[in-house]
């Protein structure tokens, strides 16, 4: 889906086509995972990545993975609308909340009716050569 992998990249992912072939179809293939699009004359102009997060320390709730509407699209409710999206789907299922972490659109989601309830650093250590999937 080379539309996908030029909305992650205008938020600085980048992503190698075959590589994000194999994790849309990965992430489709998960039952606790949805994708949603945002279309717009027939054009993808937004996408959402949400998935069912079980937790020990807390509920189980959704969380927002990925958003990206279109830099030039953006301020036109398209996002608003991907979020509501990613809340009735979270509804549907029962859960309770839906949570994401963002660097630089927090004024978009207080606007939303998110409140920062933490702040961390993600950390990561790579243990092998990560596997291509199936």
């Amino acid at each position: 889906m080379p539309v996908a992998r030029e909305l992650l990249e205008q938020l600085g992912y980048e992503v190698a086509a075959a590589e994000l072939d194999s994790r849309i179809e990965r992430v489709l293939a998960a039952a606790d995972h949805h994708i949603a699009v945002a279309e717009e004359r027939g054009q993808v102009v937004g996408l959402l990545h949400v998935f069912v997060r079980p937790a020990l320390e807390k509920p189980c709730e959704a969380v927002v993975q990925a958003l990206v509407v279109d830099a030039k699209l953006r301020g036109r409710g398209i996002g608003k609308a991907l979020m509501e999206a990613a809340e009735a789907w979270a509804k549907a299922r029962g859960l309770g909340s839906v949570a994401l972490s963002t660097r630089y659109a927090q004024a978009f989601y207080t606007r939303l009716g998110y409140d920062k309830v933490a702040t961390s650093d993600l950390m990561r250590k790579t243990v092998c050569e990560a596997r291509r999937d199936p």
